[in-house]
């Protein structure tokens, strides 16, 4: 049920608030859960019915990149609806967008359209640009002491959506098939239950909304002398937490795509699938699985140094991947260390961003770093293709060193010239 307080615009005690943030924080962990299991799907999915209806295996990469392209163009309107609206109204359109596009790619594998497809897929990456939202969500009523553990406890609930998501693809094609779905497409009957739920769950028990109830909140304490100035904007400090999140994905995303390629080539050929399985698997699991610990630490460490901290596990993983690139064991270390950097980086930069940020401008700043986030991947991504038949494996992670360098360089310099509140 409602907080009736909060709707009725009594005064909040310091304990209301409280317990109101761990309500949101459990319904953004339960919707990303459910829109995970939605989205993994399209990851499985996508690429397969790519090929198939293109007829050609290389173009089936577009999917990926209908994916990035769709979040990418959609994550600035969607922080700025929530801005005007709040955070409810933002994901649940996040919600309606992915149910069209589940839609249209049923449609496009029944009519066997390729550029349809891409559209549909497009708007799921739509939905899914809500989804990396509902981090932010959870830090817009939390405490400078907790802040990083609420973030990283929504981060971490995509992981059950990932793991499941996958898991559902044999048991939708068998239920698809039974009822005369097209083929690779019966897995979307699960994603499409599972986004509506998740529409039904902001609808209904995501109240009161987190956003609104902080800008009310704000103007309550400006309103009273005895409050102090609401905290000053910070755009420098900002602006190095988009670059850490964008740069520490870049890194990320441009080796974890090759994996599977470069796996193709060093692994006998009946043991690829599941050598490539098991490796992205841990993979994610390193990504989402540590999250609770990174915003841990960065709660009681600041969010610099646990930036810091991501770029010498991001390091980590390229020196591993650079000097044992022929080594299976040696790839499937080097993807772990790759989750648990991109992890640390961007569970701590999104929390630093939000802090730097004043109130007003935290929506439209954050939709701006999802934004960068994602088309800087998609470059990458691309990218690195290049670089991969160019100099190998081993020459790919040594070029991902750049971005974390502009990181690590980044940080010195808002070192120097930034003071160092709590948190920070």
């Amino acid at each position: 049920m409602p907080d009736t307080r909060a709707a009725a615009g009594t005064v909040l005690t310091e304990r209301d608030l409280a317990a109101t943030q761990r309500r949101t924080v459990r319904v953004l962990a339960a919707g990303q859960v459910l829109t995970g299991v939605a989205f993994g799907a399209t990851l499985s999915l996508g690429a397969l019915l790519a090929a198939d209806l293109s007829g050609q295996e290389a173009l089936s990469g577009f999917a990926t990149a209908s994916v990035t392209l769709g979040a990418a163009l959609t994550a600035i309107p969607l922080a700025r609806l929530a801005g005007r609206r709040g955070r409810r109204v933002a994901l649940t359109t996040g919600n309606i967008a992915a149910l069209i596009g589940i839609a249209v790619v049923i449609a496009a594998a029944a009519l066997r359209l390729f550029p349809l497809l891409l559209v549909g897929i497009a708007l799921i990456g739509a939905g899914n640009a809500a989804t990396l939202q509902s981090r932010f969500a959870a830090t817009d009523l939390a405490t400078t002491a907790r802040r990083g553990r609420d973030l990283a406890t929504v981060v971490w609930a995509t992981t059950v959506g990932g793991v499941v998501g996958p898991l559902l693809l044999a048991p939708g094609e068998l239920i698809g098939a039974s009822i005369g779905m097209p083929r690779l497409t019966g897995a979307y009957l699960f994603s499409f239950a599972a986004q509506v739920c998740a529409f039904a769950l902001y609808v209904l028990v995501l109240r009161p909304d987190p956003l609104l109830l902080a800008q009310r909140v704000e103007r309550e304490k400006s309103a009273s002398v005895a409050s102090p100035a609401p905290r000053a904007d910070r755009p420098g400090l900002a602006r190095f937490a988009m670059v850490a999140v964008a740069a520490s994905h870049v890194t990320m995303a441009s080796v974890m795509a090759m994996t599977p390629v470069h796996l193709s080539h060093i692994v006998a050929p009946d043991a690829v699938t599941l050598a490539v399985g098991v490796t992205i698997a841990a993979h994610v699991f390193g990504m989402y699985g540590l999250s609770p610990v990174f915003g841990a630490l960065a709660d009681r460490f600041g969010r610099v140094r646990v930036i810091i901290l991501g770029q010498v596990l991001l390091a980590a993983s390229l020196a591993v991947a650079a000097t044992l690139p022929d080594s299976q064991l040696g790839v499937l270390v080097a993807l772990v260390l790759l989750g648990l950097g991109w992890s640390a980086a961007t569970v701590s930069g999104s929390a630093l961003l939000t802090e730097a940020t004043s109130l007003a401008l935290r929506p439209r700043r954050q939709g701006r770093s999802d934004t960068l986030m994602t088309a800087c991947a998609a470059v990458g991504s691309v990218l690195a293709g290049l670089i991969l038949g160019a100099v190998g494996y081993d020459g790919l992670a040594l070029w991902a060193l750049v971005p974390v360098a502009v990181v690590c360089a980044g940080a010195v310099v808002v070192r120097v010239r930034q003071p160092s509140p709590q948190g920070e």
